[in-house]
C-alpha cells in the first residue's frame, strides 16, 4: 500500500529537508514521533514514512497524517535498515536525517540544524543533544553527546545520538546509502564514512528524545552491535589490541544483568560503548 502527496521545491533561503521514519508495529510510540515532525517549524521539508506492514493500528495512524505526508508505503520489507534506505531513495533533501517511529524531534530542532549547516559550509554533518527518555515519555537521563571524528570513531568513541544527526544529501549520495547486512550499528557505520570524507560537528542543543522501553532494539538486541562495530573497525584498520575491542567482549557481558536504571547510567557516561 503505497500514496505520494505533497511536492516541494527548494527555496533558496530553505534548503529542503528530507526526514524519513522507519517504522514497524510501533502503534504506541508512531504518533507521537510523527506529530514532532510535523510540528516542527520549518517550511521545507519533505517527510517520508516507510512501514514495514504493520497490522497494529500502524497504518490507521499513517494514514490519519497522510495529507501531510509527502509519501509513504505500508509493505513487507528488509527490516529498519533497509526501510532507511527505501526512504532516502525517494528523497530529494539538499539535508537528510531519519527518526525512527519510537523517538522524537524536540521543537525547533530541524531550522536550528539547518542554521548550523548554512553557516558553516564545510561541516557535512552536524548532531545534537538528546534525552533518555522511558516508554511513556519521562526523560530519564541525557545522552552522552561530544565531539568526535574519524580516529576516535574508529576507536568507538561515538557519542553521536542518532535521533539528533542530520547530514548533508550530497554526501549520503556519495556514501550510501547504508548497509544492509547491518541490523544495529548502521547508524555506526555511516558516521565512520561520513568522518572520513568531511567533519562531523557536535552542537549542544537538545534536538530530539530517544526512547528506551522494553521491546526498543536498544535494549534487547544490544549484544548485536558488538560484532558489526567490530566488522567497521578492522574494516577501517583497527587491531585486536583497541579499546573497542576490549569494550565489545566486556560491556554485554555487563548488560547481562545490569537493571534498565543502570544501564542508562552506563549509557550516560559512554555512549554506544
Amino acid at each position: 500500500m503505497k500514496q505520494t502527496f505533497l511536492q516541494l521545491s527548494a527555496l533558496p533561503d530553505k534548503p529542503l529537508v528530507s526526514i524519513v521514519t522507519p517504522s514497524y508495529n510501533q502503534v504506541g510510540f508512531l504518533d507521537e514521533a510523527i506529530c514532532s515532525v510535523l510540528e516542527q517549524d520549518y517550511a521545507n521539508l519533505e517527510y517520508i514514512i516507510i512501514d514495514g506492514g504493520s497490522t497494529d493500528g500502524s497504518l490507521e495512524i499513517i494514514q490519519k497524517h497522510a495529507h501531510r505526508l509527502t509519501d509513504w508505503v505500508s509493505e513487507p520489507d528488509q527490516g529498519q535498515t533497509g526501510a532507511i534506505n527505501k526512504g532516502f531513495a525517494r528523497a530529494r533533501g539538499d539535508i537528510l536525517a531519519w527518526l525512527n517511529s519510537d523517538d522524537r524531534y524536540q521543537p525547533n530542532a530541524v531550522s536550528e540544524a539547518v542554521a548550523f549547516l548554512k553557516a558553516y559550509p564545510h561541516v557535512g554533518m552536524v548532531y545534537g543533544d538528546a534525552n533518555l527518555v522511558d516508554g511513556t515519555g519521562n526523560v530519564i537521563g541525557k545522552f552522552p553527546a561530544a565531539q568526535t571524528d574519524y580516529r576516535r570513531l574508529r576507536r568507538g568513541y561515538v557519542h553521536i545520538p542518532q535521533q539528533s544527526a542530520f547530514f548533508r544529501g550530497e554526501l549520503w549520495r556519495k556514501v550510501g546509502p547504508l548497509d544492509p547486512s547491518f541490523y544495529f550499528a548502521m547508524d555506526y557505520d555511516l558516521w565512520v564514512r561520513l568522518a572520513k570524507c568531511t567533519p562531523i560537528v557536535y552542537h549542544p542543543h537538545v534536538w530530539a528524545d530517544f526512547r528506551l522501553h522494553g521491546s526498543g532494539k536498544s535494549s534487547i538486541s544490544d549484544e548485536r552491535c558488538w560484532p558489526e562495530m567490530l566488522r567497521v573497525h578492522f574494516r577501517e584498520g583497527g587491531s585486536h589490541f583497541s579499546w573497542l575491542y576490549i569494550m565489545s567482549k566486556v560491556r554485554p557481558w555487563l548488560y547481562g544483568w545490569l537493571p534498565l536504571s543502570l544501564r542508562v547510567r552506563f549509557r550516560q557516561r559512554f555512549g554506544k560503548l
